[in-house]
């Protein structure tokens, strides 16, 4: 587990002022402070999927986090919730498609500061 600290220098190298606030918000928030400190960290431990995955891994109705991007590559054919950093023009077109929602994790933190009904995906 990071400190604060180690988090608020690695911030410092992150010229990304979208990701600077959702860490900033993340690591002021306890249970949300994991996802500060994989994003404060290199992007390599990031994770980026792809519909595919998420469609096999979920299950209906589910709220998903993914650190990191949802790609378009696959289909998705349940309602489910994907909270990510980012997501493709493809993606979000196909997610909506299925009836399906999408947030950022800046806002979701707002929303939800507790965390309560989501699952990591990693």
């Amino acid at each position: 587990m990071k400190n604060n600290t180690k988090i608020e220098n690695q911030l410092k190298r992150k010229t990304n002022p979208e990701l600077v606030k959702t860490i900033i918000a993340a690591k002021k928030k306890e249970n949300w402070r994991k996802i500060g400190e994989i994003l404060s960290g290199p992007r390599n431990r990031w994770k980026n999927l792809n519909i595919k995955k998420i469609n096999k891994e979920v299950k209906e109705g589910e709220k998903v986090i993914v650190l990191g991007k949802v790609l378009s590559q696959g289909e998705l054919n349940k309602k489910i919730k994907i909270i990510a950093l980012n997501f493709s023009r493809n993606a979000k077109e196909k997610i909506l498609k299925a009836k399906g929602e999408i947030s950022n994790i800046i806002n979701e933190i707002k929303k939800n500061p507790e965390m309560k009904g989501l699952r990591i995906l990693e």
